[in-house]
């Protein structure tokens, strides 16, 4: 199973010449086709301000409250957060290696262990949860502006809430408005994405600490949250069940970036080095999560003693300032921010992975088009209407799905081909990947493995059936459905890839 492509050094493999003549045009498209050694130019630098850029944003500053709605004080809050991004971008790093390598896109590395039909199925499921994230942060995008011309024109935020939508007609334009912003930049191409994101890390950041100053200033400390005790404690409501929140609060934390540990080849294919794609995002990542959602828990305990009541959403924060040039300086760092954001984290993925449903006939555009339409359907502000919801029931479900993926993703390229791959047969509809019928049997079997065992506890949690009827077993393995999902799918495949190494 040795690369019969050109190697450039021992780390990045040139696999377009061996593409010209052999591609097949059901399964190829310029963006889905490797990238050549020399047009990779992503350093160190650029994969930690890439991360620096996705995770400064305002679902990280609002992490917490879930966390802290659930008993936990701020220090075992932020814990959790960091030790959940410390975990997650273990396998981030690793499937970053095969794009790094051989220039290739999520959609085509799974090819190799799904087949090049079955593939389709880790994409479709991917790009899905996408288009729910895609969702969530165009509505943040458009509350921001809501409920900032909300300052200007109260009137504004007294309209009757429309029938199905639950909102008035006022807040669905502004969140239409901030949609029609992202698709604009999506039409634009790649390049703006990339010049959004230098632009968003430092502004982001400079807001963040620019809250943090103002929240200890004008309260003289950053209150009452951060002097609180934890609900666990001897003697406080929750005592002695620590535990029982931690396990899937810390797979939720998971969950907030498992899309990415996906396709993560999305970009790591434009790395120079391994080193830069390894190190850049394991100095990114973790520390910029703890950070951004630190100053969210302190800037929310500081307005407990300024305004009398907790504001966790920091456009409610920033709507306080009477300014016009406060409000809208930073009416636009918070668009800008989430908006590069946005389509980094939400639109670059399914834009390649709708591709590969029908490469001749859907560009990067038309995916990205998709993946705003579905994120409209999806209807966002019920998705982060409950703080408690958003983590338990959004980010653990899906975290079910994503988990069992990253496992036979790991298990294909590592253990069982050594990190060789053939690559222009990931073009290939009778090449070596083709297995039976473009579509490998081995990965659904062990895809459903792992995710199955996590469905009775995800059907109890949101309602579906009643959970007394459950077994406690199926409740426990629910809440580390990530975990569990990895290594249940990542044997299986092994053990069935060795047994049926074509099927």
């Amino acid at each position: 199973m040795k690369s019969v492509v050109k190697e450039s050094s021992p780390e990045l493999i040139d696999s377009t010449s061996a593409l010209a003549g052999a591609r097949d045009a059901r399964l190829y498209n310029d963006d889905l086709a490797p990238v050549p050694p020399s047009a990779r130019r992503w350093g160190l630098a650029s994969f930690a301000a890439l991360w620096v850029s996705m995770a400064a944003c305002i679902p990280t500053y609002m992490l917490a409250s879930g966390l802290i709605g659930s008993g936990m004080n701020w220090s075992q809050a932020v814990f959790t957060i960091f030790l959940g991004n410390v975990i997650v971008v273990i396998p981030m790093i690793l499937n970053a290696h095969a794009g790094t390598r051989y220039g290739i896109p999520f959609p085509v590395f799974c090819r190799a262990s799904f087949g090049t039909t079955g593939a389709n199925i880790p994409a479709l499921l991917r790009a899905l949860v996408a288009c729910g994230w895609f969702g969530i942060q165009t509505w943040i995008g458009g509350d921001a502006i809501y409920k900032i011309l909300g300052v200007f024109a109260p009137s504004i935020l007294t309209g009757a809430a429309l029938p199905v939508l639950g909102i008035s007609p006022a807040h669905f334009a502004c969140f239409l408005f901030f949609w029609g912003i992202n698709m604009w930049v999506i039409w634009r191409g790649i390049d703006t994405i990339r010049v959004l994101l230098n632009l968003k890390a430092p502004l982001l950041i400079a807001l963040g600490l620019l809250l943090l100053w103002w929240a200890w200033s004008a309260a003289g400390g950053f209150g009452p949250i951060l002097s609180q005790p934890s609900a666990f404690d001897p003697g406080q409501p929750k005592a002695g069940q620590f535990w029982a929140v931690f396990f899937p609060s810390l797979t939720g934390m998971i969950g907030f970036w498992a899309t990415l540990s996906l396709n993560i080849p999305d970009f790591s294919r434009y790395a120079k080095s391994q080193r830069d794609q390894a190190i850049g995002q394991a100095i990114g990542l973790p520390a910029t999560m703890a950070l951004y959602s630190f100053i969210g828990v302190a800037v929310t305990s500081a307005t407990t003693i300024i305004y009398g009541k907790t504001l966790w959403d920091p456009v409610d924060v920033l709507t306080r300032f009477t300014n016009p040039f406060v409000l809208v300086g930073a009416l636009f760092a918070l668009c800008l921010a989430t908006l590069a954001t946005n389509i980094a984290a939400n639109v670059v993925s399914p834009a390649n992975d709708f591709a590969q449903l029908a490469p001749q006939k859907i560009s990067f555009r038309l995916g990205g088009l998709i993946t705003g339409l579905i994120g409209i359907v999806m209807m966002p502000w019920k998705l982060v209407a409950d703080p408690s919801g958003y983590i338990f029931t959004w980010l653990i479900g899906y975290s079910a799905l994503l988990g069992p993926i990253g496992g036979i993703m790991i298990a294909d390229y590592f253990v069982y081909r050594k990190k060789h791959l053939n690559v222009p047969a990931l073009y290939s509809a009778e090449g070596e990947y083709r297995y039976a019928c473009g579509v490998s049997w081995v990965a659904v079997i062990a895809f459903l493995a792992g995710a199955l065992p996590s469905l009775p506890g995800f059907l109890a949690h949101v309602g579906a059936i009643a959970a007394a009827g459950v077994p406690s077993f199926f409740h426990a393995l629910y809440t580390v459905a990530w975990l569990a999902g990895f290594a249940i799918a990542f044997v299986v495949y092994l053990v069935l890839r060795h047994a049926a190494p074509n099927k």
